[in-house]
């Protein structure tokens, strides 16, 4: 019963329909294609200057690997109060309507930090949720409770200046689609 309901799109632990980012498997398609590309031209560099080695090979097989590594994407899932986004080896989930806080980081890259009252965190993307609106109304849906309780405590800022860009990015593609741009 648990791997039937998991291949319908509920989560392992019964709680509601997941919603995923559609957009993730291009991504992550990209990202193996530039790591490819990177140890094809790597190699090919070293095997026409005639200093291809085992060793050497090796150590670009590697090269290209690390960069698959910093450039997979998260693949962030939300469903019935919940939030998840999942790195190659773990899985970082938090309760929606149990989020105590929303932080916006800054850095090379804008990440927003999600942090609920059981101690679970996830730091994602704000593009994700910006690109996919049925995932931002998951996570919309549980601050709007955990805000209604009392218990978020920080971060309504963030989720406004959030709620704007999915807002705007979905008139704009209501616009393209009716051809009134």
């Amino acid at each position: 019963m648990g791997r039937r309901d998991h291949v319908r799109g509920e989560p392992p632990d019964g709680s509601g329909e997941a919603t995923n980012d559609p957009e993730w498997a291009r991504e992550l398609w990209s990202t193996v294609r530039c790591a490819g590309v990177l140890l094809a031209l790597l190699l090919l560099i070293d095997w026409g200057s005639g200093r291809l080695t085992l060793w050497r090979a090796a150590l670009w097989f590697a090269l290209a690997g690390l960069l698959f590594v910093v450039l997979c994407p998260d693949r962030v899932s939300a469903g019935g109060n919940w939030l998840a986004s999942r790195r190659l080896v773990r899985e970082r989930r938090v309760r929606t309507d149990l989020l105590v806080s929303v932080r916006c980081l800054d850095g090379s890259s804008q990440r927003v930090l999600l942090r609920d009252a059981l101690g679970g965190h996830v730091e994602i993307d704000p593009e994700v949720l910006v690109r996919n609106p049925q995932l931002w109304c998951r996570l919309d849906e549980g601050t709007r409770k955990a805000a209604a309780d009392g218990i978020l405590l920080c971060g309504t800022t963030v989720l406004r200046q959030i709620s704007r860009r999915v807002d705007r990015e979905t008139a704009r593609a209501v616009f393209e689609a009716s051809g009134l741009e």
